[in-house]
């Protein structure tokens, strides 16, 4: 079975997009960013959704995405 990770940064339509790829058919589950890498190892997914809210990219800082993002952007996995 296909499996999708949706990383969580704050957004308040994470719920919905969850509902739609499920509608779809495909397995997915939600995941906060700060447990995104442990997640992924665990249920090795084919893709992954970051969603993210607009403080977590007016934010400025960047820790927050990029610490959710580590060993990520390193796999073979559709971003």
């Amino acid at each position: 079975m296909d499996r999708l990770l949706i990383v969580d940064f704050g957004s308040q339509v994470t719920q919905l997009i969850a509902r739609r790829v499920r509608e779809s058919g495909v397995y997915c589950e939600i995941v906060p960013f700060h447990a995104a890498q442990e997640k992924f190892a665990e249920i090795d997914p084919r893709a992954v959704i970051l969603s993210g809210g607009p403080n977590s990219v007016a934010d400025g800082s960047g820790r927050r995405s990029a610490r959710g993002r580590r060993g990520l952007h390193r796999t073979a996995v559709a971003l």
